[in-house]
């Protein structure tokens, strides 16, 4: 009789423990990440980096969309160093790019900052919403916010001289590090919103100089 209750007891334990043990595995299951930036492999120090684009050094990217034609944008690093824009300059259908030239302009507090073409080709089509919206270019600067479509002689130039993916993470990361070197309270501004940035990372610093440090990250200084 004394083994049985013993059992009984020890059982009765067992079975405690293990509904405490599920109930816990539950809730962690349950609890959301502190932001999208700790556990999504695309995002670098709260910027979003989609693996599926190809990378500028001047933080413009390219999307291959089929043979010979590529989408053309901007990333989310340069999108929220720019910020706040009162409109963009873009190239007119059938005006050929070199990779590496000046090609898009962006105003803001009547000062221009230019950005580099991430590839050759003709430009076919440009994208009149972000033209007439230039928030787009921040809120969705892989998608909706998309700048041009550039029509290439040939696949090779798309991928020449780009970042190989291989080092794009390292790329980006060195990228935030230089801009928190130069304007420390920005590290601030990034982790606002659980470590992704503010949707204007120079609002909030009225002393510097928007139009000198875009254009040392678009390396067009």
């Amino acid at each position: 009789m004394t083994v049985i209750l013993v059992l009984s007891t020890f059982l009765v334990f067992i079975l405690i423990d293990f509904f405490l043990s599920r109930k816990k595995v539950v809730e962690e299951a349950m609890e959301e990440p502190s932001s999208a930036a700790e556990w999504d492999p695309s995002y670098v120090d709260g910027f979003l980096v989609p693996e599926r684009f190809q990378y500028h050094p001047g933080h413009s990217w390219a999307l291959r969309e089929r043979k010979r034609l590529t989408r053309v944008g901007i990333d989310e690093f340069a999108a929220a160093l720019m910020g706040r824009l009162e409109r963009i300059e873009l190239p007119k259908p059938g005006t050929w790019l070199r990779q590496g030239q000046r090609a898009f302009s962006f105003f803001r507090d009547g000062a221009k900052t230019e950005m580099l073409s991430p590839t050759e080709g003709e430009v076919v089509e440009v994208n009149p919403e972000v033209a007439k919206d230039p928030s787009l270019l921040r809120k969705d600067p892989y998608g909706t916010g998309w700048l041009l479509m550039v029509h290439s002689p040939d696949d090779e130039t798309v991928s020449r001289n780009l970042i190989p993916a291989g080092m794009v993470r390292n790329w980006m990361r060195d990228a935030a590090e230089r801009l928190y070197s130069l304007q420390p309270r920005l590290a601030g501004a990034v982790a606002a919103d659980g470590g992704r940035p503010a949707e204007d990372l120079l609002a909030a610093l009225p002393d510097a100089s928007w139009k000198d440090l875009t254009a040392e990250f678009f390396l067009t200084t």
